[in-house]
């Protein structure tokens, strides 16, 4: 099963390298068909996300929410850990069924921090794909509009499969964070 899951991931791997191998013959195929200059542009939107007054709100937000989960988890942590010192403490002098009680007790404590870990953490992704969703749509519609008032030919995202190396002159970031920001 392990070995069907790695040859489909590098089929998968392969036809997205072959897909950027092709757009980027066609490219070079209608390069030479047209006689003006042709403009790239590449753009880092988790970058642009990052860096728009928008993004820098939401990675606030983002921020408050991690703190509130962590204080609202620090309780049940504090408990486990005096009762693991009570447990390590007494348990030579404990009877096996005490004993044996005090364990399940700190393992049912562990289990309830675990899982109240894991809704919390399920919430954040929530709350991140929530405020960050909004902002790569809104980047999306700006990078669609600077190529088509800028006379872009294509714009790629930094990041993509095929694209290994961009001259930095094509990056066009920092123009779309500022269209953005002016959009507001």
């Amino acid at each position: 099963m392990e070995k069907m899951m790695t040859t489909r991931t590098k089929n998968d791997t392969s036809r997205k390298f072959l897909v950027a191998i092709a757009a980027a013959l066609l490219l070079v195929w209608g390069l030479g068909a047209s006689k003006e200059t042709t403009k790239i542009g590449i753009v880092d939107l988790d970058l642009a996300v990052s860096s728009t007054t928008e993004g820098k709100a939401a990675r606030e937000e983002l921020e408050r929410k991690k703190r509130e989960a962590e204080q609202s988890l620090q309780p049940l942590i504090e408990r486990y850990q005096v009762l693991g010192k009570e447990f390590d403490a007494k348990q030579f002098v404990l009877s096996d069924e005490a004993r044996f009680q005090k364990q399940l007790d700190l393992q049912e404590l562990r289990n309830e921090i675990e899982n109240k870990q894991k809704t919390l953490q399920s919430s954040l992704e929530v709350a991140r794909e929530r405020l960050v969703s909004p902002l790569r749509n809104k980047l999306a519609n700006i990078v669609e509009s600077v190529g088509r008032d800028d006379g872009y030919a294509f714009i790629m995202m930094r990041g993509t499969p095929g694209l290994m190396y961009t001259r930095e002159a094509l990056d066009i970031t920092d123009l779309v964070i500022a269209k953005f920001n002016e959009k507001g």
